[in-house]
């Protein structure tokens, strides 16, 4: 499955330029089968701390279960306006939160700030 290139800033990346979207879109490739065939073990967030960037006008994911996934994972969700690719147009934010993230693992598992 592919996202019509026609459509594919409106649907996955509204909040790019114009061009950059053109080339995500033309550029896309179909999901590989094995991606719905591959076995699973257990997810990590069960047994570790997560965080999630929410992309509140994401239309491809949707905002709504992206959230209800994190809320499922017991993530730490920070919700920024933006698309499906809010990696790319706000990487200072998400990496923001990844380092948050780091920060806050390392300092549960350093020995000395225990």
């Amino acid at each position: 499955m592919i996202v019509d290139p026609a459509r594919f800033r409106e649907v996955f990346t509204a909040d790019l330029p114009q061009l950059q979207s053109d080339v995500l879109g033309l550029s896309q490739r179909p999901i590989a089968a094995g991606a719905f065939e591959e076995i699973n073990g257990n997810p990590a967030w069960r047994d570790l701390p997560a965080w999630s960037v929410v992309a509140t006008a994401d239309k491809a994911a949707g905002a709504d279960i992206v959230r209800s996934m994190a809320q499922r994972a017991g993530a730490t969700i920070t919700e920024l306006d933006g698309s499906h690719v809010i990696m790319i147009s706000q990487p200072d934010a998400v990496t923001e939160v990844i380092l948050t993230a780091r920060a806050t693992v390392s300092a549960a598992t350093d020995p000395v700030s225990a």
